[in-house]
C-alpha cells in the first residue's frame, strides 16, 4: 500500500468541488436570482462560495429564510437553500402562501435547494401544506463537508452531540455515513477503520451497507490516499470540551467565538493596525471581523502554539521584519533596489499582520492574567489531578454565590464529575438545590440533558477514570510549553484523552492498552475493508520501495471537536518519529461555552445565553 505524506493529501480540493457544484445547479435557473438561507448555512456555504461569487451567477439578493411575507424584489427565481428540516418547510409554506395570496406566484419561479440531500419527509410536509406544486424544481447541493482549512473540514452540524445523546435521534448517523462515503469517493477506500465510542460502530456499519448497496464495482478506481479512518465518538473524552483550551486559537475561540474561521472582536483596539482606508468589516463599527486560517503565514505559525509563546514568537517575527527594513540602507545598485521594492509588498502584509496579532494577543492576555481566570484555571487543574473531587468545591459554591456566568459554573461541574468518574449523590444533589435557588428553576432541563448526556452522573463504587489518568498519562508535571514535548502543552497541564487515544492506536497500538480501553464507555471498532487485488498491487508499486513515506490517517470526531484537539495532532504529525500523519473531519468545533449552550434549554425554550 501506498503510504503518502499528509503534504501530498489535503482538503483543499474540498472548496473547488463545492464551488462547482453551485455553479452548476444555479446554472439551471435563467435569469436573475434572489437567495433566501436557511441561517444555519450562510456561515458554511461562504467557506466555499463568497457574495461576490454568487454574484456572478445573477444572485442580486439574499436573504435570512423566516416566517412571513417576502421582501419585495424584482427577480426571476427565488431560491430556497435550507436543510431537511420540517420546521424549515413550514417556514417556506408560510412564504409560499403570502406570495399567492398577493399574486406574485405567477411572475417568479420558486426553486427548493437542500442541504446536502432531499428529504421525502419534508417533501411531504410541504404536500400536506399545500404548496408542493408551486415550487418549480426541487434539488440537492450534495456537500458534506465544508473546509476550515487544508487539514480541517467539517460537517457544521451543531446539534449532533444532543441529538444522538440527548434526544435519542439518529438520523444525523446516516448523514454522517454519507459524507465520509463520499471522502471515499474523493480519495479511495479506507483499507482500515478504527473506532471508539457507542456510535463508531453504528457509522462504520452504515458505510459498509451503503457500500454493500451501491455495489463494490462501483467503488473509486485509485489507490487509497489514507491508511486508517479512526472514528472518536465524543463520549469517549467528555472532560476535553469542558477544559479551558490554552492554545493560541484556542483562547480567541474560547473568549470571542470563532465561527466558520471568522471572529469577531472589540473594533476599538484595531483603529491603529486596520489598513489605511479599510473599515471593520461589520455593520457595527464597534465590531472587527477577521478570517483566521493558514493562508496567512503568521497566524499558522502561531494557532498551534501554548499561549506563553506567543510573545515571544510575535517579537522574534517583529525583529526579523525590521531587519528586512534595514535592508534598504545596503542596496546600492538598481538592481538591488528593484529586489528590495519587489519585496515590498509581503513585508507590508508581515507588517500588518504582525500588528493584527499583537492586538489580538494584548485583548487575550487581559483575560489570562486576571484572577478571575487564573483562579478558575488553578480550579481545572486540581480537579484533573484528583484533589478533593469527593466533595463539594469550595471555588465552585463561591462562583455560584457570585452569580457567574452559569456555563462557567456547569463547565466545572461536569469536569469533576467527568475526572472523579461521577458525583457522590450528595453532592450533585447539592449542586443542582444550589443552581436552581441561585439561577432559577427554568434550567432544570438542562440539568437534566447533562445527566442524560453523561456530563453529569452519580458515581459508581469504582472510580475508571483514575485508572485511565495514570494509565495514560494524562496529566503531566512540568510541561515545557515553549518547546513542548508532550500533546498536554495544549492544556498547560492535562494531555486530551481523545488524542491520546489516537497516539496510542498509531504507536504502539490499542492492543496494548487494551485493558484500559474496556473502562472508556462505547464499542471498540478494528476492521479492514475489502480492496481490489489492482488497486493494492498499484498502491504497492506507486511508491518506490526503499522510499519509507509516513502514513496518513483521517480522524473523525463524531459530536465534536475542539481548537486544542486539532493543535494536538498536528503536534504528533510534525514529529520527527510521528507513524502517521493526521487529518481531521469532524460534525463541528466546539469549546466549552459552546459545547454546554447546544445542550441547555430553560422552561421557556431559551438556551443559556
Amino acid at each position: 500500500m501506498a503510504h503518502l505524506s499528509a503534504g501530498k493529501v489535503n482538503f483543499s480540493m474540498l472548496r473547488e468541488l463545492a464551488r462547482k457544484d453551485i455553479v452548476s445547479l444555479l446554472e439551471k435557473f435563467s435569469g436573475t436570482k434572489a437567495i433566501f438561507w436557511d441561517e444555519q448555512l450562510t456561515g458554511p456555504i461562504g467557506l466555499v462560495a463568497e457574495y461576490s461569487f454568487l454574484k456572478e451567477l445573477d444572485v442580486v439578493k439574499m436573504f435570512q429564510l423566516k416566517p412571513g411575507r417576502l421582501p419585495s424584489i424584482s427577480v426571476k427565481n427565488i431560491l430556497f437553500i435550507t436543510r431537511p428540516e420540517v420546521e424549515l418547510m413550514d417556514c417556506i409554506a408560510d412564504n409560499l402562501h403570502s406570495e399567492e395570496s398577493q399574486g406574485h406566484s405567477a411572475s417568479k419561479e420558486y426553486q427548493l435547494i437542500f442541504v446536502s440531500r432531499r428529504s421525502a419527509v419534508c417533501e411531504q410536509r410541504l404536500k400536506d401544506k399545500g404548496v408542493y406544486g408551486t415550487l418549480t424544481s426541487i434539488d440537492e447541493l450534495p456537500v458534506d463537508f465544508f473546509p476550515l482549512d487544508s487539514d480541517v473540514i467539517s460537517m457544521e452540524l451543531d446539534n449532533v452531540f444532543k441529538d444522538l445523546y440527548v434526544d435519542n435521534e439518529i438520523s444525523s448517523l446516516h448523514q454522517i455515513a454519507h459524507g465520509l462515503m463520499s471522502l471515499q469517493s474523493l480519495y479511495g477506500i479506507f483499507p482500515n477503520v478504527v473506532g471508539k465510542g457507542r456510535h463508531a460502530r453504528n457509522v462504520f456499519e452504515l458505510m459498509t451497507r451503503m457500500r454493500r448497496d451501491i455495489g463494490v464495482d462501483c467503488d473509486p478506481p485509485m489507490s487509497p490516499l489514507f491508511d486508517t479512518l479512526m472514528i472518536i465518538d465524543r463520549t469517549v473524552d467528555l472532560i476535553t470540551p469542558v477544559v479551558t483550551q490554552l492554545t493560541y486559537e484556542g483562547l480567541i475561540d474560547e473568549f470571542y467565538g470563532i465561527k466558520h474561521n471568522t471572529v469577531k472582536l472589540p473594533g476599538e483596539k484595531f483603529q491603529a493596525s486596520s489598513p489605511a482606508g479599510q473599515s471593520p468589516r461589520s455593520d457595527d463599527s464597534s465590531v472587527k471581523s477577521v478570517v483566521l486560517n493558514s493562508a496567512e503565514e503568521l497566524y499558522a505559525d502561531l494557532r498551534d502554539k501554548n499561549f506563553s509563546a506567543v510573545g515571544t514568537a510575535l517579537s522574534r517575527k517583529a525583529k526579523a521584519i525590521s531587519a528586512q527594513y534595514e535592508e534598504r540602507h545596503e542596496a546600492k545598485t538598481v538592481s538591488e533596489l528593484k529586489q528590495f521594492v519587489a519585496k515590498l509588498p509581503q513585508m507590508q502584509a508581515t507588517k500588518q499582520s504582525l500588528a493584527l496579532h499583537t492586538s489580538v494577543a494584548e485583548l487575550i492576555k487581559e483575560i489570562t492574567i486576571s484572577e478571575a481566570f487564573q483562579e478558575a484555571l488553578q480550579v481545572e487543574q486540581d480537579l484533573l489531578n484528583g484533589i478533593d473531587t469527593d466533595k463539594v468545591c469550595p471555588y465552585i459554591e463561591d462562583f455560584i454565590c457570585k452569580q457567574e456566568p452559569l456555563t462557567k459554573i456547569l463547565r466545572l461541574i461536569c469536569l469533576q464529575s467527568a475526572a472523579n468518574s461521577g458525583l457522590k449523590p450528595r453532592v450533585l444533589e447539592h449542586y443542582k438545590r444550589e443552581i436552581i435557588h441561585a439561577y432559577g428553576f427554568q434550567h432544570m432541563i438542562t440539568l437534566h440533558n447533562l445527566e442524560a448526556c453523561g456530563l453529569l452522573r452519580l458515581q459508581q463504587s469504582n472510580r475508571p477514570f483514575t485508572v485511565i489518568r495514570r494509565a495514560l498519562n494524562l496529566t503531566v508535571d512540568d510541561v515545557n510549553e515553549i518547546t513542548p514535548t508532550d500533546i498536554s502543552y495544549v492544556h498547560s497541564i492535562y494531555a486530551p484523552l481523545s488524542v491520546r487515544l489516537i497516539q496510542w492506536a498509531a504507536k504502539p497500538g490499542w492492543k496494548q492498552i487494551s485493558d484500559v480501553l474496556n473502562l472508556i464507555p462505547g464499542h471498540l471498532v478494528q476492521e479492514t475493508q475489502p480492496i481490489s487485488i489492482d488497486l493494492r498491487r498499484n498502491s504497492r508499486n506507486s511508491v518506490h520501495s526503499s522510499i519509507e513515506e509516513t502514513k496518513v490517517t483521517l480522524v473523525f470526531f463524531l459530536g465534536g471537536c475542539t481548537y486544542a484537539e486539532i493543535s494536538a495532532l498536528r503536534f504528533l504529525s510534525k514529529r520527527d518519529d510521528a507513524p502517521t500523519d493526521y487529518l481531521v473531519a469532524t460534525t463541528n468545533i466546539i469549546n466549552g461555552e459552546s459545547f454546554l449552550t447546544s445542550l441547555s434549554e430553560t422552561l421557556n425554550g431559551n438556551s443559556l445565553v
